[in-house]
């Protein structure tokens, strides 16, 4: 019987909050699960706490063996000695005990375990109160499934306590080192389980005795401790313990570094987020700003010109946000005498001006990828390059790798061109402006109403080019769910900021229109065309990029949710998923609301998209990406910001026959990819946790803010709701209202939850309210007391009044979702 490669599939749904060098301990240690063994070790000297680390050798060679697991720890907030990672199976957990087990390990630390023998392996049923836990577990949804023009709000997990949980011992490895095995010994074994399990419902009480720590290699002074000191009625004591573990970990030498300014500020928070997810956003150093060109202003060299097809006199330009400055890519439609249409995307040359091995080409190999937050960007490369030589800006000849396509008008590909070239962009189009022509397709557009256009090239004449790409986009959209892709379009804020302080004046649920999905069927097409490319040429070492189905247990969970709500909903493939979502409502406000939740629920049990080297993946089957239903896929089209596509540059030029082959062996590349997932998994959650920042502020500033919500989570003493007119999901505590009692039950296997409110006055009766998932309910976003923080309450069924805040004891509960 043959396994499937895990070096690769072991992601964790919770980002990782930076990692460190540290590798793990040998053997195990104390039973931190034993109540005493566990307080004294918190009180014990530093030197006897945690056990000695493995050599990296040893943890790569175990990775290699198949006797260790890798995932991402995740960390019970509510009860902090309990942590997990993922099976490999995705059907279950790991399950490590304590402070002391966990051997320095943080939230989010990629950690490798080793499975007890498995006659130790042990059943051990979750206590009801673990469900209470809010945010212990994320999902992060790849760009191409959700889209990626604006940070997306925080994902919560559906079922935040697993059913089944493994034991294991935590051993440590270095991911650059530990690309190993999983399969075998420890698939097998999960396997074994799996069945046990089903052929008889046992629930016993585990021993506990585990050592974990984190894995991954990373220059220990990146990871900096931020730690904010708020007067506070009740202390977060999970977060105190993280703090005092961190204290101890005399080897990572970590430390407060510097003042960042006051909480509650919004510089001085963005920088603590950047800090503690290890986001380099110092200057860039004299040496890389000497890899730059020094004679300004620079012109293209005369020898390229030979080099290059020159598109100087085509119909180009660039569709982005009205902000955007780093423009990496570039359109082009023109209509052939035949009907058809010759499309070109060009994409910015970035690898022309990051000489391979430079300093330039190490600092944006570390950094990876640029960080977008509400208020700036975090540049990957230099600002000269990001916004002036690389970027397509108009009327200015740039340097351009181009993929061209003659296309039928319904979108089939006749001939495939790919080439470096040169291009003149006639005009900078926004998404607006696009999108004013897709509207008025045979209205003239006002000169006024549109930004400058070269004077080769007129405005009809870009009109009608956007015309003819969206016709296109729109058959290749079509063709594309007709082949099975699956989009799960979730609701985005976007900002109003004021110009002098920077504060949020507004926000808007960002509305994702025909001109985006333009721009992004043809970067969808050239990143696969690309890979397919690189792939015939380099089959060992493409840098490709996968998307692994959805975790089985959580996706099983969701089935088992959807047939007890009576929703008719197919899971069986992501096309199948994407008809159902489509299909199963109407358009009332009712049955949106009840769309937005499903497909808030269905994101859940996504996993993360990931880059990997092709010649570290055996079966060619986990090459696939799931949400977009199609074997190869890679990143090609955004090397201004993302490292992984001027990799793949690189490669498709040595396809091309530009340069040599990259000199790299697919370890290497291997190292490199992850490298770039870990990058990319932290700007994921510096995005979110920027957007709740300057939404709080909004709150704090604007508020209280009202809205409509609908339930998508009903615990025993709270609910969890999506408020819709925001988009984000907060917690509504039952100790936080006025009630004379509440009361939980399941109704078949639905979860239901009876309020009894208070009567306003003595003579009235109380009012009795019943919460069900689907439930459409009225709440109130109000700001807590100095932290940049804010709670849901519930109105008072036919009431416009505003309720009380939350008790301060139960905030905690919620800060992760913060």
């Amino acid at each position: 019987m043959s396994h499937p490669d895990y070096r690769l599939t072991l992601r964790p749904l919770e980002t990782p909050r930076g990692v460190s060098s540290l590798v793990g301990p040998h053997g195990v240690g104390a039973s931190p699960g034993d109540k005493k063994s566990k307080n004294k070790s918190l009180r014990g000297k530093k030197k006897s706490i945690f056990e000695t680390y493995m050599s990296k050798e040893d943890v790569s060679e175990g990775l290699k063996r198949g006797t260790l697991i890798q995932g991402i720890l995740r960390i019970n907030p509510k009860k902090f000695h309990e942590a997990f990672i993922p099976s490999p199976d995705g059907d279950r957990d790991i399950f490590i005990d304590g402070v002391v087990a966990r051997n320095r390990a943080l939230n989010g630390d990629l950690v490798v375990v080793k499975l007890f023998p498995e006659e130790q392996w042990k059943v051990i049923k979750p206590d009801s109160n673990d469900k209470e836990t809010e945010g212990a577990y994320e999902s992060y949804l790849p760009e191409e499934l959700c889209g990626s023009l604006l940070p997306q709000q925080s994902l919560k997990g559906y079922n935040d306590s697993p059913d089944v949980i493994i034991e294991a011992q935590f051993d440590d490895s270095d991911s650059e080192d530990g690309h190993g095995n999983t399969q075998n010994i420890l698939v097998d074994g999960v396997k074994k389980l799996s069945v046990c399990l089903h052929e008889k419902d046992e629930e016993t009480e585990a021993q506990r005795s585990y050592l974990a720590c984190p894995v991954s290699h990373r220059k220990l002074e990146k990871r900096m401790l931020v730690h904010q000191l708020q007067k506070m009625r009740t202390p977060p004591w999970h977060r105190i313990q993280e703090l005092y573990q961190r204290s101890h970990c005399k080897d990572q030498q970590r430390q407060l570094a510097k003042s960042l300014g006051q909480a509650g500020e919004i510089e001085p928070e963005t920088e603590g987020i950047l800090t503690e997810y290890g986001v380099d956003f110092s200057d860039f150093s004299s040496e890389v700003l000497e890899c730059l060109p020094q004679g300004l202003p620079w012109t293209i060299p005369p020898e390229e010109f030979n080099k290059r097809r020159d598109l100087r006199k085509d119909c180009i330009f660039t569709i982005d946000p009205s902000t955007a400055r780093d423009l990496d890519d570039a359109l082009s439609c023109k209509p052939l005498t035949d009907g058809n249409f010759e499309v070109g995307v060009h994409i910015a040359d970035v690898s022309y001006f990051v000489p391979e091995g430079s300093d330039l080409d190490k600092v944006a190999a570390e950094r990876a990828t640029s960080v977008y937050l509400v208020q700036k960007v975090i540049p990957m490369l230099p600002r000269l390059l990001c916004e002036e030589l690389c970027s397509l800006n108009p009327m200015t000849d740039k340097l351009t790798f181009s993929v061209i396509w003659t296309l039928t008008p319904k979108g089939k590909i006749l001939d495939e061109w790919f080439g470096r070239t040169i291009i003149r962009s006639c005009t900078k189009l926004s998404y607006e402006h696009a999108q004013s022509m897709i509207e008025s397709p045979t209205k003239k557009i006002p000169e006024k109403e549109l930004p400058p256009i070269s004077p080769e090239h007129t405005s009809e004449e870009v009109h009608r080019a956007v015309l003819n790409l969206h016709g296109i986009a729109k058959e290749l959209r079509k063709q594309r769910f007709v082949d099975g892709a699956l989009r799960l379009d979730q609701l985005k804020l976007a900002f109003t900021l004021d110009h002098e302080t920077g504060l949020p004046q507004g926000c808007h649920i960002y509305e994702y229109r025909d001109s985006n999905k333009l721009v992004e069927e043809f970067m969808l097409l050239a990143n696969m065309a690309v890979a397919h490319k690189i792939h015939r040429a380099f089959p060992e070492r493409a840098l490709l990029r996968r998307h692994p189905p959805p975790q089985t247990k959580m996706l099983n969970d969701l089935v088992e949710f959807c047939d007890q709500m009576g929703l008719s909903m197919d899971f069986s493939s992501a096309g199948a998923l994407n008809k159902s979502l489509t299909e199963t409502f109407g358009d009332d406000k009712y049955s949106l609301a009840r769309k937005e939740v499903l497909t808030n629920m269905c994101s859940r049990p996504m996993q993360m998209a990931l880059y990997f080297c092709s010649g570290m993946l055996q079966d060619q089957a986990q090459f696939r990406h799931y949400a977009l239903n199609v074997p190869l896929y890679t990143h090609f089209t955004s090397p201004i910001r993302r490292f992984a596509d001027v990799l793949v540059h690189r490669l498709l030029a040595a396809t091309l026959g530009y340069r040599e082959v990259p000199n790299v062996e697919p370890d290497a590349l291997q190292k490199q990819a992850d490298h770039c997932n870990d990058r990319r998994m932290a700007s994921k959650r510096v995005q979110e946790l920027s957007t709740s920042l300057f939404f709080s502020v909004l709150v704090k500033e604007s508020g209280p803010l009202e809205s409509e919500a609908m339930v998508l989570g009903v615990l025993n003493q709270a609910f969890d709701v999506l408020v819709l007119r925001y988009g984000v999901q907060k917690r509504v505590y039952c100790n936080a209202l006025p009630l004379r009692s509440h009361h939980f039950q399941r109704v078949g296997k639905k979860p239901e939850l009876t309020l009894l409110w208070e009567p306003e006055a003595m003579e009235q009766e109380p009012v009795r309210q019943v919460i069900t998932i689907f439930s459409l309910v009225e709440v109130v976003l109000q700001a807590e007391d100095a932290a940049l923080k804010y709670s849901a309450i519930l109105k008072r069924p036919g009431t416009e009044g505003l309720l009380g805040l939350q008790d301060e004891e139960e905030c905690d509960h919620d800060q992760q979702e913060d």
